[in-house]
């Protein structure tokens, strides 16, 4: 038997936040999309996406279970995936309101590294960097269909991360607690 699926037609946007339409039309994405709202300060506001991000990443692995942090880190990039996908329907492409990508990055970055409240400050900044810099092939990843562009790059500034602070954590120890 074959199922034919009807395309889903796009959710009518209002620019800006004085808009409503996001909100009415599809209020779980765009909350979840939007970080909770972070995503609607400005101006930088995938800085401002990040920092619940980096708490939230930080919180889960302090909780101490690899296997949590990792089956969570998973759940994170595929709902960032699906929501991202929805959301660009919603506002309109890959906008800067769409903070839940960072979140999924942010996840990565913490990926076996030293659970100390001083990674959080590396972390942060240099996600910030690499995010915005876009480093090869983070920039080309953005050219993936739908949410899967929307998070890859961000994956990708996740794993450069991940790696600096490595790096970082083997010069300066102390610092990460270690």
């Amino acid at each position: 038997m074959t199922v034919i699926s009807k395309p889903v037609a796009p959710v009518k946007r209002v620019k800006g936040l004085g808009g409503t339409a996001h909100w009415t039309s599809r209020p779980v994405i765009a909350l979840l999309a939007t970080g909770l709202g972070s995503g609607f300060i400005r101006p930088y506001s995938g800085s401002w996406g990040s920092i619940p991000g980096v708490v939230l990443a930080w919180a889960v692995w302090r909780l101490g279970d690899p296997w949590l942090y990792i089956i969570s880190t998973l759940g994170m990039i595929a709902a960032s995936i699906y929501v991202s996908g929805e959301a660009e329907r919603v506002f309109g492409g890959d906008s800067g309101r769409i903070v839940i990508d960072e979140f999924a990055g942010l996840f990565v970055c913490f990926l076996g590294l030293p659970a100390h409240w001083h990674t959080m400050i590396p972390v942060f900044l240099l996600f910030r960097v690499f995010d915005v810099a876009k480093p090869y092939p983070c920039r080309r990843l953005e050219l993936l269909p739908g949410g899967w562009g929307v998070t890859a790059d961000d994956l990708g500034a996740g794993v450069y991360t991940n790696i600096a602070v490595r790096i970082l954590a083997a010069v300066w120890p102390g610092w990460f607690g270690i």
